[in-house]
């Protein structure tokens, strides 16, 4: 995947498109964790994917090459891949559903931390010591926002925090593929494995018998139901706005140095707060914010650190 900007390709252009696509996949994360309270996640998901293989369909419609994107020469990447983006937006969107939604932004602002670790094993990168630094203090974040010190380490938390391994490692994967997969390409594989996936899920269990009292398994395994039409707006949200903030992402990572970009992404975490106000009534507490303050930052430190070290070998 080319991490170079080129001159027609100016950096200010995937600046916009990774800050436009992390502030519209905040949307996202506000309308599932609206619709967690009535629908089971594989419903939700389901939706979700039908409304974003339509959007991939309409907009490739008039495009030179149409539906070109449906082809792969690497079935068995993308079959890794979609796999486990699906297990860590199961295990994001539980996790979500319990806990504020700033809290379950910030632990999962740890995949910078988790991706400059994995770099070491998966791609043979070397990493010095400040970054390894900036490492342990994202951990230290970790560990705050788990809030052990309420007696037990928190359920929910743990779930977003796997989530983000996972994201990260997609993420890895991402990279390994870029060169040989376009953006609308990638989109599509991922949709279409959410739709099996989910739909599998609703043959089995969309009749409610593995349903609980308990809030969290009652989450994944809630009968299905038609949707209201007062819920058809928050379905139509998370929809198109994992579709379009998936290839803003996707195409700025294609066109723009990583290092130089990859900050930007943090602009979704001031969108979790405003969120968790509005729509949810939440403000992240004292203990909240110090996890905040220690994630974003040693991760942000990461990326303009590797930013740095990419320009002194020019």
């Amino acid at each position: 995947m080319a991490e170079t900007s080129s001159p027609g390709q100016p950096a200010l252009t995937g600046i916009l498109l990774v800050t436009g696509g992390a502030l519209i996949f905040s949307i996202n994360d506000m309308a599932v964790k609206h619709l967690s309270g009535s629908y089971a996640l594989h419903q939700i998901i389901l939706i979700r994917a039908l409304i974003g293989m339509t959007f991939l369909f309409v907009i490739a419609a008039p495009s030179a090459t149409g539906y070109g994107f449906t082809r792969t020469r690497r079935p068995g990447l993308h079959l890794l891949r979609v796999s486990v983006i699906l297990i860590s937006n199961v295990t994001y969107f539980t996790g979500l559903a319990r806990m504020a939604i700033a809290d379950a932004a910030a632990v999962a602002y740890i995949s910078p931390l988790v991706v400059t670790a994995l770099s070491v094993v998966v791609l043979g990168e070397k990493v010095g010591p400040r970054r390894w630094t900036a490492v342990l203090i994202g951990l230290a974040g970790i560990v705050v926002m788990l809030r052990p010190g309420a007696g037990v380490i928190q359920p929910a938390a743990l779930l977003v925090l796997i989530s983000a391994v996972l994201y990260a490692l997609g993420n890895l994967l991402t990279r390994r593929m870029g060169g040989t997969e376009s953006a609308m390409t990638l989109a599509f594989h991922v949709q279409l494995g959410f739709i099996l996936a989910s739909g599998a899920m609703g043959v089995w269990a969309g009749d409610g018998h593995l349903a609980t009292d308990d809030p969290l398994w009652s989450f994944l395994f809630r009968p299905w139901f038609w949707p209201p039409a007062a819920d058809w707006p928050w379905l139509l949200a998370t929809g198109l706005s994992v579709s379009i903030g998936g290839l803003m992402v996707s195409q700025a990572y294609r066109t723009t140095e990583a290092g130089l970009i990859a900050p930007f992404e943090y602009s979704g975490m001031p969108m979790a707060i405003f969120w968790g106000i509005t729509i949810f009534g939440t403000w992240p507490d004292a203990q909240s914010w110090l996890g905040i303050a220690l994630i974003c930052g040693s991760g942000l430190y990461v990326v303009l650190r590797e930013a740095q070290i990419r320009r002194e070998r020019r």
